[in-house]
C-alpha cells in the first residue's frame, strides 16, 4: 500500500467575533423623487400654435426659435380625416425623442388642437361615430407625446336644438373617454365665434359642458377672439371685468388653463371666426395689456402647477410675423425683460414659402372660377 500522507494545517484561532447589526445590511440610496417639469412652476406661460411640417420635433425646435415656453400643435392634419382606427399612430420611438426634446428645451404647457372636422354635437349618427373615434385618436396621440392638454371645438348641432347638442358632445366625450388611462392630461373644450349652428358660443353653454364633465376634469380653452366675436366686449375695462365674472360663474377661471390670445378682424358680435395680430384688430393692444396683467388671470405661482398659457394663433402673413406676435405678448404682459431670448430672423413663414404659398392660392383660385364657369354652362 502507498503511504498515507497527511496534511498537517496549523489551526486559526478565532479572536473576534462580529454579531450581526442589521444597521450594517446594504441599502441602496433610495431613487430621488423627480422634480416637476420647468412649466410647473406656476408661472405665466407665453406661445403660439406651431407647424408639425416635417415632423412633431419641428414644432418643439419653432416655439423655442420664435421665443416661447408654451406651445401648441396638431398632432396630425387637422383637415383630414385618419382613414380608421389605430390610423395616424405615433411610433414610440418618435414620440419619446419628442418628449425628451421637450424637456431640454423647457416647453410647456404643451397644447394638442383637435381635428377641425370632428364634430362631437353632430345629430348624424354616423358623423358623430367618426367624431368620437377621431377624438379618442387625439387622445392616444396626445398620450403619447406627453401632452398637457387637449383642445376640441366641441361642434354643430344642426337640425337639432342647442341643448341637444350640448347633451350630445357631453356624451361623445364621455365615449371617447371610456377605459382611457388617467395620465393627468386634460380635455378643454374651446368656446366658439357663433357661426351657423356651432355651440359653445354663449359660455353658459362652456359652462353646462364643463359641469357635465366633471368627474373627468375637463376644463376650457377660452379664445379672444371668439368672445369678442360672439358678442363679449372684452376691449374695456368694465367689459373685462363683466366676463371674468361670468367665466367664473357659469365655468370657473380656475377650469380655464389655457387662453387663445388672438386679436379680432371681425367687429364685436360679428359671429365670424377671423383672427388678426395682437393690437392690429378691433380688440386691440390695451385690452390684451389689461388681461395678460390682470391679477385674476394671473399665473398661479404654485409649484407642481401649469401656469396659466397664454398662446397665439395669429395669422402669418409675412416672415417674422410670428415671432413679432409672441413678443408683443411677452411685452404686453410686462415680462419683456425675462422672455425667452428669440432668434433673431426665425419665421415658420420664409419668403420661398410665401411664394409657395401665393402660386397655391393663385391656382386654386384659378380652378374654381373655371369650375363656376363650367356650372353655368
Amino acid at each position: 500500500m502507498p503511504e498515507e500522507i497527511v496534511t498537517h494545517m496549523a489551526e486559526e484561532t478565532v479572536t473576534h467575533v462580529s454579531a450581526f447589526d442589521p444597521e450594517d445590511e446594504y441599502r441602496p440610496d433610495p431613487v430621488p423623487e423627480p422634480l416637476p417639469p420647468v412649466w410647473m412652476d406656476g408661472s405665466l406661460r407665453i406661445g403660439m400654435h406651431t407647424s408639425i411640417a416635417g415632423g412633431h420635433l419641428n414644432a418643439l425646435e419653432s416655439a423655442h426659435k420664435l421665443g416661447c415656453n408654451a406651445l401648441q400643435i396638431f398632432s396630425a392634419n387637422p383637415r383630414m380625416w385618419a382613414g380608421g382606427p389605430g390610423a395616424g399612430r405615433i411610433a414610440e420611438v418618435d414620440a419619446a425623442a419628442f418628449r425628451g426634446r421637450r424637456e431640454q428645451l423647457g416647453l410647456g404647457p404643451l397644447v394638442i388642437h383637435a381635428n377641425y372636422l370632428i364634430n362631437l354635437a353632430a345629430p348624424q349618427p354616423m358623423l358623430r361615430t367618426r367624431s368620437i373615434q377621431a377624438f379618442r385618436d387625439e387622445l392616444v396621440r396626445g398620450l403619447a407625446l406627453g401632452a398637457d392638454f387637449v383642445v376640441v371645438h366641441p361642434g354643430c348641432h344642426g337640425d337639432s336644438r342647442a341643448a341637444q347638442g350640448v347633451a350630445a358632445a357631453i356624451d361623445s366625450i364621455k365615449q371617447a373617454c371610456k377605459r382611457f388611462p388617467d395620465s393627468g392630461m386634460r380635455i378643454l373644450i374651446e368656446n366658439t365665434a357663433g357661426m351657423g349652428t356651432a355651440i359653445g358660443s354663449r359660455l353658459e353653454e362652456v359652462g353646462e359642458m364643463v359641469s357635465g364633465l366633471a368627474a373627468l376634469n375637463v376644463g376650457a380653452c377660452l379664445d379672444t377672439a371668439h368672445l369678442f366675436a360672439s358678442g363679449y366686449d372684452i376691449r374695456g375695462e368694465s367689459g373685462l371685468e363683466s366676463t371674468l365674472d361670468l367665466i367664473d360663474r357659469v365655468i370657473g377661471l380656475e377650469c380655464v388653463p389655457v387662453f387663445h390670445t388672438n386679436d379680432s378682424k371681425i367687429a364685436l358680435g360679428g359671429r365670424v371666426d377671423r383672427h388678426e395680430h395682437i393690437g392690429e384688430g378691433k380688440i386691440g393692444a390695451a385690452a390684451f395689456r389689461r388681461m395678460l396683467t390682470h391679477p385674476r388671470l394671473g399665473a398661479s405661482g404654485v409649484e407642481g402647477l401649469v401656469g396659466r398659457a397664454f398662446l397665439a394663433e395669429t395669422p402669418i402673413d409675412d416672415p417674422g410675423d410670428d415671432r413679432k406676435n409672441v413678443a408683443a405678448l411677452w411685452e404686453l404682459a410686462g415680462l419683456k425683460d425675462s422672455a425667452p431670448a428669440a432668434e433673431k430672423g426665425y419665421s415658420m413663414l420664409t419668403a420661398a414659402g410665401k411664394k409657395r404659398a401665393a402660386e397655391i392660392q393663385k391656382a386654386e383660385a384659378s380652378k374654381k372660377k373655371r369650375e363656376t364657369k363650367k356650372e353655368k354652362r
